[in-house]
């Protein structure tokens, strides 16, 4: 996993030089699209090159997509994203993140794998309904990592900027606990578990609470290591990346949610360290190498996003079941967002901008697609990987290629 995983690495790295010298979009998206060109064209030539196709297979495969996203990547990536979130601001934006990243996914979760489960067998797709609930879990939790940056030039107000951001960072957590608590149900009736609503409840308070609490626990402890030798940037940067490794790592131990336990546990540091007293010197180092880790990472992730296409087998039932998969998702997403939203004061005009802009910034990415990935073909992992990897095509290429000009039309206004 170590060579494909360094290949990757310096493709993605060869790609973000190609985007910034001439192609000139958004990084990550460029650099899907390149990985996805590459795939197809070495896919293509076979025929005339069996040995690359081969190496080509072996790296794709060796990078074994799911272990090294949700093992590896997702606590690093995590911890940096919630690092840089101002915890003050996010608090006033508190209850409808609360809400779009736990009500908000679960409406979504139940809408797409009702549509699913009832419209996909119109097109010869017959999948379970606990199936299509697990495939509604996966792909409702957004990804907008490639899509904050544009939101930011766009000018769209700080309000919505914290209520994305602060989304992301939490639904991630609740989809995987979702999820699991599905898969647990599904494979809880073909066993014949009687206590399995015990199990989900108790799944929930271990995952979700359990992971805050560790999450708070471990940014407390790193901080006040971190605070004892500030003056010494490169071991306050040793200390930050052994807690987010090895802090994941306790989560997983003890059956806790590891992305929410990062969250806190960035979110808590990050304050601490960029809003707050502190070495100068020491948070420039720390701010200068979670920002190159945070990149680097996100460039492997879009390259293997990009490859992954090679995993897939497609055929014209599953090619239409992905397309109308994309509109179910787009419309459980707007359901999602529109009716947590009405809970709160608003303008009208605001309601129907801010709702649109979260509805069509919801990225899907790399964390749908790793779920996908863990399911055996019992559970219809074939069937779902494939939809799932046209939704997520869809959602990165026209969805995050479009909302800068959707935010700056709706701006005007």
């Amino acid at each position: 996993m170590f060579q494909s995983f360094s290949l990757i690495f310096l493709v993605a790295a060869l790609f973000s030089y190609l985007n910034y010298r001439w192609i000139k979009l958004p990084s990550t998206i460029c650099i899907m699209i390149l990985s996805l060109i590459t795939a197809v064209l070495v896919i293509a030539s076979e025929p005339l090159f069996p040995s690359a196709y081969n190496f080509f297979c072996d790296l794709v495969i060796g990078a074994n997509f799911r272990t090294l996203l949700l093992d590896v990547m997702l606590s690093l990536l995590l911890f940096a994203g919630a690092l840089h979130v101002d915890i003050q601001e996010l608090k006033m934006e508190k209850w409808s993140v609360f809400l779009f990243a736990t009500i908000g996914v679960l409406i979504s979760t139940f809408i797409v794998g009702t549509l699913v489960y009832y419209i996909l067998p119109l097109i010869g797709i017959d999948l379970p309904f606990t199936h299509a609930l697990l495939f509604g879990a996966l792909i409702s939790p957004t990804d907008p990592i490639a899509v904050i940056a544009i939101l930011k030039q766009a000018g769209v107000s700080k309000s919505l900027q914290l209520k994305i951001e602060g989304e992301s960072l939490f639904n991630d957590g609740v989809g995987v606990v979702v999820f699991t608590g599905i898969l647990l149900f599904s494979e809880g009736m073909g066993h014949g578990m009687k206590p399995i609503g015990t199990e989900i409840l108790l799944l929930f308070v271990e995952e979700v609470i359990g992971g805050i609490v560790l999450g708070g626990l471990i940014g407390l402890i790193a901080y006040q290591l971190i605070k004892s030798v500030q003056e010494n940037a490169q071991l306050c940067i040793i200390l930050s990346i052994a807690f987010a490794i090895g802090g994941y790592s306790i989560a997983s131990i003890f059956h806790m949610s590891g992305p929410l336990a990062m969250v806190v546990a960035g979110l808590f540091l990050g304050h601490k360290i960029f809003h707050q007293s502190f070495n100068e010197r020491s948070r420039i180092h720390l701010d200068d190498l979670w920002e190159v880790l945070d990149e680097g990472l996100n460039g492997v992730l879009f390259v293997m996003i990009g490859l992954a296409i090679h995993l897939l087998d497609f055929n014209s039932n599953l090619v239409i079941g992905g397309l109308v998969a994309i509109l179910i998702v787009i419309a459980a997403r707007w359901i999602s967002i529109i009716l947590p939203f009405s809970f709160f004061k608003h303008k009208d005009h605001d309601f129907l901008q801010t709702s649109t802009i979260l509805t069509w910034g919801g990225l899907k990415g790399g964390i749908s697609l790793a779920l996908a990935l863990s399911l055996s073909e019992e559970m219809s992992g074939n069937i779902i990987l494939a939809i799932t990897y046209i939704v997520v095509l869809f959602s990165i290429l026209v969805q995050g290629l479009s909302i800068g000009k959707l935010v700056k039309s709706l701006v005007r206004k």
